[in-house]
């Protein structure tokens, strides 16, 4: 008697991706993001206690001499113990603590303190400094070179993010100080073209206040305050200075003759009209344009003018 063996079914083939319509990629994973330091008080006192406890333990451990080696190896441990609490701060430092490579808190009281032995102390300045950054070519808006360099005074206001957020904070500074003078000279033309627009050489005060907020915001991350900033140096670059300077000349004598032409036209109308009204003399109107043309002549000429006497009547 013979017995068919029934086969296994096929596996199943796998779906065809449909070129119009490709698998959606698996979602990248997103790493938790790290809660930055932010700076705390350390657990500290005053360090004078600790040193004469520590001079004690040294005078006791030469007198007493029959005490043994086990109480001189505790004095000594106890002297050791003391005196590596000892930590001075000076006025205007801070002392960031750190034990095994962990954030222990920061020191700001001054004078000699004690804190947590075998703890590592860094020294971290919060005085004022200054920044003066090195003469920088750029283009302003209009594509002109100018060269510009500023000052910015600064101090660390967080000193665990100043240490431990970037490697070195002084450099961090020098460099964001520099971007943004150069995106600042980017954005605004030297000379004004209108009223309404910002430029460079005339609105100082609207520039450097816009500079201030700019590196602040780039600084913020390590800590540190932007007090101000100022513009030290602001000139076209060496190439066009002297085009650049032929334009403003003849910039400043077309506005010197268009305000001596409006003076001069207020002139002129005033006369006529007082003449006018008190009927000293009766022009017409040819007579009047050369009474204008004439006064127009004697007031807007560069040169002292030589007058010519009439001794005939007025219309020869």
């Amino acid at each position: 008697m013979s017995t068919n063996s029934v086969s296994p079914p096929p596996p199943p083939l796998p779906p065809v991706p449909n070129p119009r319509n490709p698998p959606n990629p698996p979602a990248p994973v997103v790493p938790a993001a790290e809660v930055p330091l932010t700076e705390y008080s350390a657990w500290n006192i005053n360090g004078w206690p600790p040193l004469v406890l520590a001079v004690a333990a040294i005078i006791a451990a030469a007198v007493i001499r029959g005490g043994g080696p086990a109480l001189h190896v505790v004095l000594i441990v106890a002297d050791v113990f003391l005196l590596l609490g000892l930590t001075p701060v000076a006025p205007g430092r801070a002392r960031v603590l750190a034990l095994a490579g962990r954030y222990c808190g920061t020191v700001r009281s001054t004078g000699l303190r004690w804190v947590v032995p075998l703890t590592t102390r860094r020294q971290v300045s919060t005085r004022v400094r200054n920044h003066e950054t090195a003469t920088l070519k750029v283009n302003d808006a209009d594509g002109n070179p100018v060269e510009i360099a500023a000052v910015v005074v600064w101090q660390v206001r967080d000193t665990a993010q100043a240490v431990y957020a970037v490697d070195d904070f002084v450099q961090f500074v020098a460099i964001q100080a520099e971007t943004a003078v150069r995106h600042t000279a980017t954005s605004y033309p030297y000379d004004a073209r209108g009223e309404d627009q910002i430029s460079l050489r005339e609105h100082a005060d609207e520039i450097t206040s816009q500079m201030s907020r700019e590196i602040g915001a780039r600084v913020a991350l390590a800590g540190i305050e932007v007090v101000e900033s100022r513009i030290t140096r602001l000139s076209y670059a060496p190439e066009i200075a002297q085009v650049m300077l032929r334009r403003q000349q003849a910039e400043a004598i077309v506005a010197a003759r268009q305000r001596m032409v409006q003076g001069a036209v207020g002139m002129v109308h005033s006369a006529l009209e007082s003449l006018g009204e008190e009927g000293i003399i009766e022009l017409d109107e040819e007579r009047k344009a050369v009474m204008v043309s004439n006064l127009l002549v004697v007031l807007c000429s560069e040169q002292s003018t030589q007058p010519v006497v009439n001794t005939g009547t007025l219309y020869q």
